[in-house]
């Protein structure tokens, strides 16, 4: 393994434990990808031999089966980072004629695959329940993972009497939780750590405000810690929504223009991107007007990056692990590129010898906020 790099891998039923040194030898690459706003995936594979325990031992009994719980943690100059808590839902053995060749292939989805395998339509009610409290009584059933809830109440939030309205879930309780994002502009992910077998779960608004991570530095000479970075700015992301609302007594549609406010997502950019296009905010006719203004205000977040970064660095060159859901400034790509970005997306490649992040940031406009990045 590389100097200043140092692998963790827990394996088990619910609660997962280390895994016996001659597991942690078979592993010969390692792949694990973070999404801001989704779900995140992992896949491991292994070389073994004929008489290896993966061979006799670990697959006959079934301990490698999917439904396995899975922990994988990387230290990188001493500094723990768990970057996948989730459960296998694919073996796959492919046997070679070359002593010590044959593969083994587990990939597997974060702890979210378990709120995603029961549909409780029409099971789950929740009564003068607002959509944070009802997140809130989902996540409970899921502590025996380590789940601990970071729900944050939406601002537009509205009381409902129970003599109204009951509040009954469809899906599952992934879907619906991620349904009752939509509604209120917010985002769901479970971040696993900070230790082996903790898992945040959070419900909120996009964190693109703290303090950043290790700047990105391109065409910066001897200080140049990426290996390649590149930006695109696409004129057709963003998008100016109309709310429609309904007129209660004689229901004749409003439309009514909805200003970007940046509650949902602060901007990171002095010039913001253009807006070439128009679209009306769909299924607000009959919502009151704070649950249109919500609606609209998420769907004017999801087309408000236009300015898109991709490229893939050394960690071990960077100095540090870069985490999705977070903040990083770039340095060294011109006035209206450098400043702040926010991480949407993040894939770990591990293999011996090396560990490589590819990455995407993301951005409303050209021009940084900020008049210095700080290393």
């Amino acid at each position: 393994m590389l100097k200043g790099l140092h692998l963790t891998l827990l394996m088990g039923p619910t609660v997962p434990v280390p895994v016996p040194g001659e597991i942690l030898d078979a592993l010969v690459s390692a792949q694990v990808t973070v999404n801001a706003s989704d779900r995140s995936a992992f896949q491991l594979q292994f070389h073994y031999s004929k008489r290896s325990l993966i061979s006799t031992g670990l697959l006959p009994s079934g301990l490698l089966d999917p439904g396995l719980r899975v922990i994988l943690m990387a230290t990188v100059n001493g500094i723990p980072n768990v970057l996948m808590d989730g459960i296998v839902t694919r073996q796959d053995v492919a046997p070679s004629g070359q002593p010590g060749l044959s593969a083994l292939t587990l990939t597997g989805e974060d702890i979210t695959l378990q709120m995603s395998l029961v549909d409780m339509t029409g099971i789950m009610q929740f009564p003068a329940l607002s959509p944070s409290n009802r997140v809130n009584v989902i996540l409970a059933k899921y502590a025996m993972y380590g789940v601990i809830p970071l729900v944050l109440p939406s601002p537009f939030e509205e009381p409902t009497s129970p003599t109204e309205r009951i509040f009954a879930q469809r899906g599952t309780d992934y879907d619906y939780i991620k349904a009752l994002g939509t509604e209120t502009g917010y985002v769901f992910y479970v971040d696993p750590g900070p230790v082996p077998g903790v898992n945040i779960a959070y419900w909120g608004p996009e964190i693109r405000v703290g303090v950043p991570q290790n700047a990105l530095n391109v065409n910066f000479d001897g200080y140049s810690n990426v290996e390649s970075l590149s930006f695109s700015y696409n004129g057709l992301q963003r998008t100016q929504q109309i709310a429609l609302i309904q007129e209660p007594t004689t229901r004749v549609p409003i439309p009514i223009p909805v200003p970007d406010l940046g509650l949902l997502a602060p901007p990171l950019a002095i010039r913001p991107a253009k807006t070439m296009k128009v679209a009306f905010t769909g299924e607000t006719a009959r919502l009151t007007p704070t649950q249109a203004l919500a609606r609209t205000l998420g769907k004017m977040k999801e087309g408000a990056d236009a300015i898109t970064g991709t490229g893939s660095l050394d960690v071990l060159r960077y100095g540090s692990v870069l985490k999705a859901r977070g903040l990083v400034g770039v340095r060294g790509a011109g006035l209206a590129y450098d400043g702040l970005y926010y991480v949407k997306s993040v894939t770990h490649t591990i293999k011996p010898g090396e560990y490589k992040q590819q990455f995407t940031l993301a951005r409303n406009g050209l021009v940084s906020i900020t008049p210095v990045v700080v290393p």
